[in-house]
């Protein structure tokens, strides 16, 4: 499998310079090498309306899931060819980064999706991915890249025992090894001790007007163990009602959801309701 990848070692600059290596085909290196073309120019000032822009350009994208379990190691994976949930909102946000930064390049890129996809931006191992997705919000936050509004738009806490992956370490391939199942209790832990903030689905049809088109949007759950099953981007559409533009489960693709957001959650039994995340 891995000798369909180039194995790249990369050297960037942040604050430091950075060793980094890379999981990238030749196919995936054009295709964000042809997304920088595509999408050049959309930035009009307004962030939340390029982040819509910029993720409905990739529009029927096939849905692919654990693109980021490849090899024995952790490595930066770049993959355009299909995208799950959550590789699509960081995606989404990477790209529309370099559209502010004005830095169109393929290593400007790399930096913006590790930053975004990693602990303190930074790639040291397989546990220092942001695997549960309100950690991901809560440190992308603490990076100054997005705020948690939950709260301001009718939000409350809850605490809720974290430890899915822990619990499932037959679902993780990386997690066969005792180091990083360790450091994964470690990321439970902590977060065991965070209360997060959740709008409860049956408020957020009322709160609606306060979400704004380019928040991200995650599904929080009764699922045991687990914070949120599935993440989007909040779009308003013609309708003037809040869709969710996401890489679908359902219909295998990236797509605006047919029904507004209130009412497509609630054909999820699991559901509790929403934290939403503004990019800044």
């Amino acid at each position: 499998m891995l000798s369909k990848y180039i194995i790249a070692l990369l050297i960037f600059t942040s604050q430091n310079l950075l060793a980094q290596q890379i999981t990238c085909s030749p196919k995936d290196k054009a295709a964000v090498e042809n997304k920088l073309v595509e999408i050049d120019g959309m930035y009009d000032g307004n962030f939340g309306e390029t982040m819509v822009i910029v993720g409905k350009t990739f529009m029927q994208t096939p849905y692919v899931a654990k693109t980021l379990e490849i090899g024995d190691t952790e490595t930066l994976v770049v993959n355009l060819q299909g995208l799950d949930c959550t590789t699509f909102v960081e995606n989404v946000l990477a790209f529309s980064l370099l559209l502010r930064q004005q830095e169109m390049s393929f290593d400007a890129y790399l930096k913006n999706l590790e930053i975004i996809r990693y602990k303190n931006g930074e790639l040291v191992g397989y546990a220092s991915r942001l695997h549960y997705f309100s950690e991901w919000i809560a440190n992308n936050a603490e990076k100054g890249l997005l705020k948690d509004i939950t709260g301001e738009i009718g939000g409350t806490e809850i605490t809720k025992n974290i430890d899915f992956m822990s619990t499932h370490r037959d679902l993780y391939p990386f997690l066969t090894d005792d180091t990083n199942n360790s450091k994964i209790k470690a990321s439970e832990n902590y977060l065991n001790n965070q209360a997060i903030c959740v709008l409860a689905q049956d408020k957020i049809a009322e709160n609606e007007h306060l979400i704004q088109s380019g928040d991200i949007i995650a599904l929080a759950t009764s699922i045991n163990g687990l914070d949120v099953t599935h993440t989007g981007i909040a779009t308003r559409e013609k309708d003037g009602r809040i869709h969710l533009l996401h890489a679908s489960t359902g219909s295998m693709e990236v797509e605006v959801s047919k029904k507004p957001l209130a009412d497509y959650l609630k054909n999820i039994k699991s559901n509790t309701g929403i934290m939403v995340a503004r990019p800044l």
